[in-house]
């Protein structure tokens, strides 16, 4: 598309079905998610430049949460202001939502017909998706001895200190390390076609509202002692501390989920599985990990609230930024702050990968097999993941039944 060409706006209605269709059909993670959105809505329907689509993609990259998911919403936004947005979050996510709680509420009577050897499979396509992630980020994220050291000793830490307390602190720290060391990391222009989209008074209410939440949901959850609110308070912190992409709530969720012993490590890891199957947001996971939990509301109720939970900071973060993106990114502080925590993640989820997921997929040495297989169809042969997750659950599920 020409820049110069005028920019299309519609409707919320437009906005939901455009991006319904991309929660339908679009496989492969975050990464190819953001590929499908430019050709779909920079090439085909107009309705951003290439430069303004660059721009909203580094601020999303830029804050915490899922940044495809994100940038749904910041070019429904960009469409059809605060509805557009939440338009663009239902159409892109309810597929795979809906798909999820379906898998939590159901799997037990699977398990019961067909055994539970397709799970074994699940573990293993699981564990080399992650693995997958772990080097393509590393590539990006920490390149250079001072990221690939922040990365380095983020993993060890965490493989000598787990729980969610280190996380947070690990990736505080990476932020203090990359403001300090990495300053220099170069900035972007805004697009000359970027416009205004939310009001600073407006952008002001939503950070402030973000602050409130992750403050102050821990407390009302334990003052009233409702268990739907300790649900949604643990969702909404991870969803406030992600950084690098949708496989780093993997490590954050487990730590929030199963140490706190509301979900068994198999059934965890077994829903991250499928999800990789999916089309839209990995995010789309905590739908089926509030579905299956045993501490809150379970089933939709549950699912709905871990959804709507991890996916509101980002909502939030994006309408109270916006305003401000321009004059933050040329700080070199900001950068820099972005640039360690994106190196640490890359240890975070490294730290994941060995523990627990390796441990829940190798039972015995030949798992170390099966694995492996997984990690060279998806690095080597380069097929898609939801591919290689169906092959092995369907594969161990007849020969191990």
């Amino acid at each position: 598309m020409d820049d110069a060409q005028p920019i299309r706006r519609v409707s919320a209605l437009d906005v939901f079905l455009a991006f319904l269709v991309q929660g339908l059909t679009a496989f492969g993670g975050p990464a190819a998610h953001l590929g499908y959105f430019r050709r779909e809505f920079v090439e085909r329907r107009g309705w951003l430049s290439d430069a303004a689509y660059a721009d909203l993609m580094a601020l999303c990259h830029f804050l915490p949460g899922p940044a495809s998911s994100q940038m749904g919403m910041a070019i429904g936004m960009r469409q059809a202001g605060l509805a557009g947005a939440l338009a663009a979050f239902a159409g892109f996510t309810a597929p795979a939502a809906a798909a999820m709680i379906a898998f939590a509420m159901f799997k037990p009577s699977l398990v019961g017909l067909y055994g539970d050897g397709w799970l074994h499979g699940l573990h293993a396509a699981a564990a080399a998706v992650v693995a997958q992630a772990v080097v393509q980020m590393a590539r990006t994220l920490a390149v250079g001895p001072i990221k690939a050291g922040l990365a380095m000793g983020a993993a060890v830490g965490l493989f000598l200190v787990q729980g969610p307390v280190a996380q947070v602190a690990t990736l505080v720290a990476g932020g203090l390390f990359g403001m300090a060391l990495l300053r220099d990391t170069p900035a972007q222009l805004p697009p000359d076609d970027a416009p205004v989209m939310v009001d600073r008074q407006s952008a002001l209410i939503a950070l402030g509202l973000f602050v409130v939440l992750l403050v102050g949901l821990p407390i009302l959850a334990s003052v009233l002692a409702n268990p739907g609110l300790g649900l949604a308070s643990v969702f909404y912190r991870t969803g406030s501390l992600v950084f690098g992409g949708g496989h780093v709530v993997l490590p954050l969720l487990e730590r929030e989920i199963v140490d706190r012993r509301w979900l068994d490590e198999s059934t965890f890891l077994a829903g991250y599985g499928v999800v990789q199957a999916l089309p839209g947001p990995l995010f789309s996971f905590a739908a089926y990990v509030g579905a299956a939990q045993r501490y809150g509301p379970d089933g939709i109720a549950g699912g709905l609230i871990a959804l709507l939970s991890i996916f509101l900071p980002s909502l939030l973060l994006v309408t109270g930024v916006l305003p401000f993106w321009d004059r933050l990114k040329r700080e070199g502080w900001a950068r820099g702050v972005i640039a360690g925590v994106g190196a640490t993640v890359v240890g975070v989820l490294a730290a994941t990968l060995w523990n627990p997921v390796l441990m829940i997929a190798v039972r015995q040495p030949a798992d170390w097999a099966l694995v492996l297989a997984a990690f060279v169809f998806l690095q080597v042969a380069k097929l898609p993941p939801w591919l290689v997750v169906i092959g092995f659950a369907v594969a161990t599920g007849v020969l191990l039944p």
